[in-house]
């Protein structure tokens, strides 16, 4: 099962950071961003073909970039979108840019 939230800098280490036994995707968006808007059009896809393969639960956590300022500084947020995967509260990699559905589900299924 794949859950989507939103987070900020209140909720933000609940969602992610206290979660345990399940991947966790961090999403930084950005009204008004041309390639947030791509991601946001296959990302119904692109979670239907996770939700097939996922073996245990993953949660994806959007951050709007621009309303948690903080937080985009803290996790060095530049360019918009970026990913972060996190288990068990430790970080695990960096998506910096959305390319392709292929190359997204390609690093998200190694995470599984």
């Amino acid at each position: 099962m794949i859950s989507v939230e939103h987070a900020d800098e209140a909720t933000f280490a609940a969602h992610v950071l206290e979660r345990r036994g399940s991947l966790v995707l961090v999403y930084f968006f950005g009204p008004g961003c041309p390639n947030c808007e791509r991601f946001a059009e296959a990302l119904p896809a692109l979670l239907a073909e996770l939700e097939r393969e996922a073996r245990s639960a993953m949660h994806l956590v959007k951050v709007d970039a621009y309303a948690c300022p903080a937080l985009a500084t803290r996790y060095a947020v530049f360019g918009i979108p970026a990913f972060f995967a996190f288990r068990d509260g430790k970080r695990l990699g960096r998506i910096s840019e959305f390319r392709s559905a292929e190359s997204w589900l390609a690093v998200i299924r190694g995470l599984l």
